[in-house]
């Protein structure tokens, strides 16, 4: 065990040195019940007047600073004087054993050398409660990674473990987190972020090596997830080789989604996503509807915000991008959300919380409490497209129409019309007038709306498509259309970083989502599609919590391309991970009806 109390304070920043006034650190190796050791760092309150409860984040990104250098900042944990404790995953960084991606919850142990997140978590508390001075209260939390760790922990049900919060939460890496979306393979982001995190010689060089101009038109270039295969030259046991073994959702994939892990769960639950987290805003939607279902015995609390991965820890959060939220997001939601949940739970102070579920909506930009989610006074409510480019609650009438466009994979649609060196946070609610222009884009609207148009929940979707092909990809965007003169205040310019754009008919992204029509019949079971056939196409966009406000408009775009945020469809049913782009069909046809026995639509979350 190593103690630090004291360090040269010219050394030291006046924020270090006031917390150095009120904590110590120490760094000890914690043995698990298997006797692998596990790297922790414990900040320690000086002031032993009353016990204190523990928060604990456990990570595979290191809990670094190592040594006698603090790694943590006064906030309103260290201002309550809790014990805060960061623990390296086993196989990570200073800790011994095997690193295990997304390490699956073992159900069937049988022996001491049977382990998993959660008894490394039981063995962590176990020690912890025998070498602090705390109160017997322990609570973990974690974002995105640390966010499944989370997850995890909840399911060792040590006694005390009374509050855990999965934030941004990594939960299914196949249908919707960071590593496909609806089975289909996240391209710009997954080429980042796995040759880095698994520490192979590319490392971040892979993207260096890529982007010399801007993410679209180099990962255009590079062109195939075999391609980007033979920058990474890995060869050992990785998951990004993996992946390539593993193309549909076979029992890999789902012994590794972290609602398997939702059951009989004792501590209270705090899960928080963002609305326009591009990572895992599905993981957290999900994580809490597992619990909902499958633990209906746990205290459970749901917090979602107007925020990118992680921005719910951002000081004030008042907008990004180009939309204006008119207020302190992430302030409300750290004092008095988050806070007062682990006040009741570990400190016992405080009022139990209010509302178990708080939910920020956009477009009208407030708060809403509730008991549950979806709100109970939310209707599904068909939303139907239609031949003259309408979207109406009425069904066609026509005997026979469609609208086609032809999807090209040499100039596939970008997820953003500026061009970016990396993946931006703001794109999820960008402006899609780049979009609506294109015309292998096809977009229908509703008159300007009279009244408010509030939506809170799933949006169902279900398209009737035929394909000149044997596959495609569909991808549904629900569109906020501004007014023509829309202009923010003087306070809204003056915070947005391009407070200048023009907002006249901005089309905000509400919510969009790519599916990969092969999957059409479950993701452990790809068919091709029968060339000009009609077929439909069913999936589901993850929650939305939006307000139409009068004088918008709603609008359904559809298209078949996402890039580079979504590889390439090869517009054939082919294996993804081994093909070259000279196996794709270039160009395919694609036709979305809109007729009596082919209707598309949207089933929209209506809360009247």
């Amino acid at each position: 065990m190593k103690l630090y109390a004291q360090q040269e304070t010219s050394k030291i920043d006046s924020a270090e040195l006031k917390l150095r006034q009120n904590y110590t650190k120490r760094e000890v190796m914690i043995p698990m019940r298997d006797g692998v050791k596990l790297f922790t760092s414990i900040y320690e309150p000086k002031d032993q007047s009353e016990k204190h409860p523990i928060l604990m984040m456990r990570t595979p990104y290191s809990c670094e600073p190592y040594g006698d250098k603090f790694g943590i900042k006064e906030n309103i944990y260290t201002q309550n004087r809790y014990i805060l404790v960061y623990q390296d995953i086993r196989g990570r960084h200073k800790s011994e054993g095997e690193f295990v991606q997304v390490r699956p919850l073992n159900k069937n142990k049988k022996s001491k050398k049977d382990i998993d997140e959660a008894t490394d978590t039981y063995d962590t508390i176990e020690w912890l409660l025998k070498h602090t001075y705390n109160n017997g209260n322990a609570g973990t939390w974690g974002i995105s990674y640390d966010g499944f760790q989370a997850t995890m922990t909840a399911s060792s049900n040590h006694p005390a473990l009374k509050a855990v919060s999965p934030q941004g939460p990594v939960t299914d890496w196949f249908r919707g987190d960071d590593r496909h979306h609806n089975g289909a393979f996240t391209f710009l982001q997954t080429t980042n972020f796995l040759p880095w995190l698994e520490g192979r010689h590319a490392g971040k060089g892979v993207m260096k090596e890529i982007v010399k101009n801007d993410v679209y038109t180099d990962f255009l270039r590079l062109g195939t997830f075999k391609d980007a295969d033979a920058l990474v030259q890995d060869t050992t046991e990785t998951l990004w080789n993996l992946i390539k073994k593993h193309p549909n959702f076979d029992a890999f994939w789902q012994e590794r989604d972290a609602r398997q892990s939702c059951y009989n769960l004792k501590p209270a639950m705090l899960v928080v996503g963002g609305l326009f987290d591009s990572e895992d805003c599905y993981g957290a939607w999900n994580t809490y509807k597992a619990i909902k279902e499958q633990s209906p015995e746990t205290e459970l609390y749901l917090a979602f915000g107007p925020w990118w991965h992680g921005a719910w820890t951002r000081p004030g959060f008042e907008g990004f991008g180009n939309i204006y939220f008119g207020k302190s997001t992430s302030k409300f939601y750290r004092e008095e959300i988050e806070y007062p949940f682990f006040r009741y739970y570990l400190e016992g102070k405080g009022e139990k919380p209010k509302h178990h579920v708080s939910v920020f909506h956009t477009g009208k930009n407030e708060w809403v409490f509730a008991e549950e989610w979806p709100l109970p006074e939310m209707q599904p409510t068909p939303y139907y497209i239609h031949g003259d480019g309408s979207v109406s609650t009425e069904a066609p009438e026509e005997k026979e129409s469609f609208t086609e466009y032809v999807s090209d994979m040499s100039k596939p649609v970008p997820y953003t019309g500026n061009p970016t060196r990396s993946r931006t946070l703001e794109y999820m609610l960008d402006d899609q007038r780049f979009a609506t222009a294109r015309p292998d884009v096809i977009s229908f609207m509703t008159p300007v709306l009279t009244d408010t148009l509030t939506l809170a929940g799933p949006i169902e979707v279900e398209l009737q498509t035929a394909i000149s092909s044997t596959d495609a990809d569909f991808m549904v965007k629900v569109i906020d259309v501004f007014p023509e003169n829309f202009q923010y205040p003087k306070e809204a310019t003056d915070y947005l970083k391009n407070g200048r754009y023009p907002m006249s008919g901005y089309e905000m992204l509400v919510r969009g989502e790519l599916f990969r029509g092969r999957f059409r019949t479950g993701f452990d079971n790809p068919q091709p599609f029968e060339p000009n056939q009609i077929t439909p196409v069913h999936y589901t966009l993850y929650d939305v919590a939006h307000t139409f406000l009068p004088g918008h408009r709603l609008m359904i775009q559809i298209q078949s391309s996402w890039f580079p945020i979504i590889d390439r469809n090869p517009q054939r049913f082919i294996d993804t991970y081994h093909c070259s782009v000279e196996d794709f069909v270039m160009k395919q046809n694609i036709r979305i009806y809109h007729q009596q026995n082919a209707a598309t639509r949207l089933i929209l979350p209506v809360v009247k």
